[in-house]
């Protein structure tokens, strides 16, 4: 079994890992900043919700016509472009006074262009670190996303205190900004996994296949829904705790972390699977628990707990790998994270309108409830998929490669 020194003994991972912690701080800043901002100027949930999580929803944009981007374009040129959009945008925020709907609309448009992202990072992790080491790299970049949140939440929430919205915007402005020679000087300059045109038919083309394949279906629907479902609950924390909201998101944060570095670190191959099964159910289970007027400590240890949960996805993003060809890597793993973010986009605006109508605590629960019963009802298609006899042999259902797809690998990756 690999061990985290082993990886970060791996050049190329540690930049990898410093950039993506960089924009994780930078993004967490941003959005818990944003989202006091608007609760503050509009009272509306709904509005603190969408602004939070409502860029979530351009994702599904990405996957419709960027996200051939993944695997057919050099994966640092595009990290660099995207880090450095990031900084204009969030210097954009930080210098002037805007609305809460330019400030959305800002926040949409970047989230466009960053919908590849996640596909480039965890293709060229898989290159950078090897099939062997993928799961226990994947861990190690979600314990970088918990600990910027954990920080980022903190952080904003402490200086919010002290210093002007437009202050902190300008600090998560120079974390993006550093990004860009983390990865222009710490990352090769390799060749794309997939000699093909980025464009609107081949991202469609690779969709296609990839959503055909009968036992990646399970897999999409389990790391979209429940997750989705619970962070509806996450984008009712500012409207129902106000300032203390840092407190309850850090405290997720840490649950998650958690969760990824038992399951990514101390499990085996089986065991991930094996665990996956019950972390789906404690993942909403705590968050039942905000149906009573429990003290904010109380909460935020269910909270922690319940977040521990997240880690099932590791597991399942295991499986998912397995499933798919080499040269579709890239785009499976940016499809998986941008139908999961763009869930979360819809489902924290249906939370802020349900909140609106009612009131935050209940439409925390029933969200909680519906991510609960969501797992219930994808227990037999995931157990199909998750056992050793579901993933063993041939990614292609009908043994037959992707139909028009070109699949063949650049040469000439310099050194």
């Amino acid at each position: 079994m690999s061990t985290y020194r082993a990886i970060f003994a791996n050049r190329e991972f540690r930049n990898l890992w410093v950039s993506s912690a960089l924009g994780n701080a930078s993004a967490t800043m941003i959005s818990l900043t944003l989202a006091i901002v608007v609760d503050a100027a509009t009272g509306s949930a709904l509005l603190a919700a969408a602004i939070m999580f409502g860029p979530s929803l351009a994702q599904v944009l990405g996957i419709s016509t960027l996200m051939s981007a993944a695997d057919t374009a050099r994966p640092r040129r595009i990290l660099i472009l995207l880090a450095t959009l990031t900084a204009v945008e969030v210097g954009v925020q930080a210098a002037f006074d805007l609305s809460p709907v330019v400030r959305l609309g800002l926040a949409l448009a970047l989230a466009y262009g960053l919908s590849i992202g996640a596909g480039v990072r965890w293709g060229l992790l898989g290159e950078v670190l090897g099939t062997d080491q993928f799961v226990l790299g994947r861990s190690a970049m979600n314990l970088s996303v918990g600990a910027m949140q954990i920080a980022g939440f903190g952080i904003a929430g402490i200086l919010l205190q002290a210093v002007s919205a437009s202050t902190v915007l300008w600090i998560a402005t120079g974390f993006a900004a550093v990004s860009v020679p983390v990865i222009r000087f710490g990352l090769r300059d390799r060749a794309p996994r997939r000699v093909a045109r980025t464009s609107l038919a081949e991202t469609w083309r690779a969709n296609r296949f990839l959503l055909a394949q009968r036992r990646t279906r399970p897999l999409l629907l389990a790391l979209a829904l429940p997750n989705g479902l619970i962070v509806g609950c996450e984008a009712l924390f500012v409207p129902y705790a106000g300032s203390r909201a840092g407190w309850l998101l850090a405290a997720g944060a840490a649950g998650m972390m958690t969760g990824d570095l038992v399951v990514g670190r101390f499990l085996t191959h089986e065991g991930r699977r094996i665990a996956g099964q019950a972390l789906r159910f404690l993942l909403a289970v705590p968050f039942l628990g905000f149906a009573f007027d429990l003290p904010i400590a109380v909460l935020c240890v269910l909270v922690a707990i319940g977040s521990s949960g997240y880690s099932a996805s590791l597991a399942q993003q295991e499986v998912l790998v397995d499933l798919t060809p080499p040269d579709l890597h890239g785009q499976v793993l940016g499809l998986e994270g941008a139908l999961r973010t763009t869930t979360f986009g819809v489902v924290a605006i249906l939370a802020g309108a349900l909140a609106d109508l009612t009131a935050t605590a209940p439409a925390i629960v029933v969200f909680a409830a519906a991510s609960l019963l969501t797992s219930i009802i994808l227990t037999r298609p995931l157990h199909r998929v998750m056992r050793p006899s579901g993933w063993i042999g041939s990614p292609h259902d009908d043994g037959r490669p992707a139909e028009g797809l070109q699949t063949v690998r650049a040469t000439g990756d310099p050194d």
